[in-house]
């Protein structure tokens, strides 16, 4: 499905900043962007770079993959 894999990593994002104790705006302004930028990119709304996902994962000190797997949440 198109745009499935954004939604995926937009979700795990989500999850992992939440887990950190980040809050969007937070998050956003450590990565130089708008707490906006960050609400579509954990919507799935936007197209990460490999670089800028390869950025967000070292911050939250997670392997780069792990964004990308699909959790099951149940």
């Amino acid at each position: 499905m198109e745009g499935e894999l954004q939604r995926i990593v937009g979700r795990n994002l989500r999850k992992a900043r939440l887990e950190r104790g980040y809050s969007q705006e937070a998050f956003a302004d450590y990565m130089g962007v708008h707490r906006t930028y960050m609400g579509s990119v954990e919507r799935g709304e936007r197209n990460l770079t490999l670089q800028t996902l390869e950025k967000i994962a070292d911050f939250i000190g997670v392997d780069p993959r792990r964004l990308l797997d699909e959790v099951d949440e149940q």
